[in-house]
């Protein structure tokens, strides 16, 4: 075994806890990062918005994606829905 599968073996009940706080805490989480957010930008008098902005959509991003990987859907894409009648 080398030293990478070592540290994934090690880190893999870490990395599970993480998801499952990401799951359960999600909206909390979000809702913190939105104001946040809002603090820096009037802080900053909108000067960064635009990073301030794209920054954010990259943790939102980044969220998700942690959470959404123990449901086993990481990766794929969502089922079709119905056409709308």
């Amino acid at each position: 075994m080398g030293l990478l599968d070592s540290l994934k073996a090690r880190l893999a009940p870490a990395k599970d806890k993480v998801s499952d706080l990401a799951q359960q805490h999600g909206d909390k989480i979000d809702h913190g990062l939105g104001k946040a957010a809002k603090l820096v930008d009037e802080k900053t008098k909108g000067k960064y918005s635009d990073k301030i902005e794209s920054g954010t959509g990259k943790a939102r991003d980044a969220l998700d994606r942690i959470a959404h990987k123990q449901d086993g859907t990481e990766g794929e894409d969502p089922p079709p829905q119905p056409p709308a009648a």
